[in-house]
């Protein structure tokens, strides 16, 4: 399981970016009033395009919870990962053992970052525990450090949610071709349904 520790802040969001690719406020003052739901639909976008590439458009925390290991190393869901933070293995009962971090390293990978032992494998997860792997993703903190395809997709979908915000779903789930496109570099092929690669 894949929780999110930190969120990203409103003011990280491309709000002014959106509203002028929506042409907000041309001849109007602008008063602020859509910056609610222009906000609303650039979090959905970002979950979308994150959630169809494994990449963390901007920088924060992760929080990934297995029950044993997929193979020698530990493959990560989100990239690109700048630090892996902590490592803690819970027993059956649920008490926390903290891995020192010289007993793994992080093999750094746009499409599949991975955890590893350091010259041996993983420690054992044992029968009944878990383990505990905190790690921060994320091209940067700042709307410019996501690569230009990815922010232009962001836009153009969140603008085809907000176009289309009193449709009531009758349209298709899928994403616009244009997106599709632009995203699709991205994208990671996963083999061997997930495991070790």
């Amino acid at each position: 399981m894949l929780t999110e520790q930190t969120g990203v802040p409103d003011t990280a969001l491309p709000v002014q970016a959106m509203k002028d690719h929506l042409r907000l406020g041309t001849g109007f003052a602008d008063d602020g009033m859509q910056d609610g739901l222009i906000v609303a639909h650039l979090r959905a976008a970002i979950a979308a395009i994150e959630g169809r590439t494994g990449k963390a458009l901007l920088a924060r925390r992760f929080l990934l919870r297995l029950i044993r290991w997929r193979g020698a190393a530990q493959a990560l869901p989100m990239a690109p990962v700048s630090a892996l933070v902590s490592v803690t293995l819970l027993d059956a009962l649920g008490v926390p053992s903290v891995l020192a971090t010289d007993l793994y390293r992080l093999e750094a990978d746009m499409a599949r970052p991975r955890l590893l032992g350091t010259g041996r494998a993983l420690p054992c997860i044992s029968e009944g525990g878990a383990v505990e792997i905190v790690f921060d993703a994320g091209f940067g903190t700042s709307w410019a450090a996501v690569p230009a395809d990815l922010a232009q997709a962001v836009l153009l979908l969140a603008a085809e949610f907000y176009e289309r915000r009193h449709d009531g779903g009758q349209r298709a789930a899928a994403l616009p071709l244009t997106v599709q496109s632009l995203i699709e570099r991205w994208r990671t092929v996963r083999v061997l349904g997930g495991g070790g690669v």
